[in-house]
């Protein structure tokens, strides 16, 4: 490739001394490579004189050919050099339980399929450790609840519904569904979501009040204590899907959704294996 690159510097700086300098040879070894070309091509590309060096008929007509060989060779060297970050790259990813639980290990198992050598990284919070993660470059993205939010590139996956939790035994298990009110009179567990909680929004656009006597971070914990009977609360039915506790769980009259969105600040400038799993994601997700 380097007798292409030093016909096209050549002309383009109008020398072979000044060619020679951009590249880092020498003026015979430039002069040689263009002279390589011209017996590769059966033909004389560029006439040498004192003023300087022009092109020939010949050379003008193969010049743009020579520009394309040139360009092709440098999309090949960037896409072997994102190849290469693909295969040994590190995905850090800002993650609540439920996306944790239920969706990653399957995302991650068949891009895997693709792409062994990559490795995770997971950061699990709440929605505002999350995003401030992303701000702060700690994680390239994260999975966020698109209505908390703000200040970051968003796209959207899914909605959630958020389901009233209470134990077996409770007095409203056999009703179809609770109502706010409900919510409000008994001992209340409340998700730690971050700065906004988005239950909680609910029930204060209603002037209504919880009973909150707990207040967790880990959802798993909360069923927990459901099951013991220690309160009641709001959990997201994509968490739910698989639980592991002896609970019941109900649609909220008015319903209470939440939107699963994917965060980050600039895609172009992630690591090509973070694009590559935001893209896969997205086509998984979003069909």
């Amino acid at each position: 490739m380097n007798i292409y690159y030093a016909f096209i510097k050549s002309i383009e700086t109008g020398s072979f001394t000044k060619a020679a300098k951009e590249l880092g040879y020498s003026q015979s070894a430039i002069s040689q490579m263009v002279n390589s070309l011209e017996k590769e091509l059966s033909t004389t590309l560029i006439l040498r004189s004192r003023k300087g060096i022009r092109l020939t008929p010949d050379g003008e007509d193969f010049l743009p050919y020579i520009k394309n060989i040139c360009n092709s060779h440098r999309e090949l060297i960037q896409k072997l050099k994102e190849m290469e970050g693909l295969q040994s790259g590190l995905i850090r990813i800002g993650t609540f339980s439920s996306v944790t639980c239920h969706w990653l290990p399957g995302l991650i198992k068949d891009f895997k399929k693709y792409y062994p050598t990559v490795r995770f990284e997971l950061h699990q919070g709440n929605y505002t450790n999350i995003s401030n993660w992303i701000k702060e470059g700690s994680v390239d993205f994260g999975f966020i609840n698109s209505t908390i939010v703000s200040d970051l590139a968003i796209t959207p996956l899914q909605k959630d519904q958020m389901l009233a939790t209470i134990p077996k035994n409770h007095p409203l298990a056999a009703s179809s569904k609770m109502s706010l009110k409900d919510l409000t009179t008994e001992p209340f567990i409340l998700l730690d979501e971050g700065v906004i909680n988005e239950s909680l929004s609910i029930f204060k656009q209603n002037n209504l009040e919880l009973n909150i006597q707990y207040e967790v971070q880990d959802p798993y914990a909360i069923m927990s204590m459901i099951d013991l009977e220690l309160g009641i609360s709001i959990l997201p039915k994509l968490l739910l899907n698989r639980c592991p506790y002896n609970v019941e769980t109900k649609p909220i009259e008015p319903s209470i959704n939440r939107t699963i969105s994917l965060a980050y600040k600039d895609k172009k400038v992630l690591p090509i294996a973070s694009r590559n799993f935001i893209d896969f994601i997205i086509e998984r997700l979003t069909k």
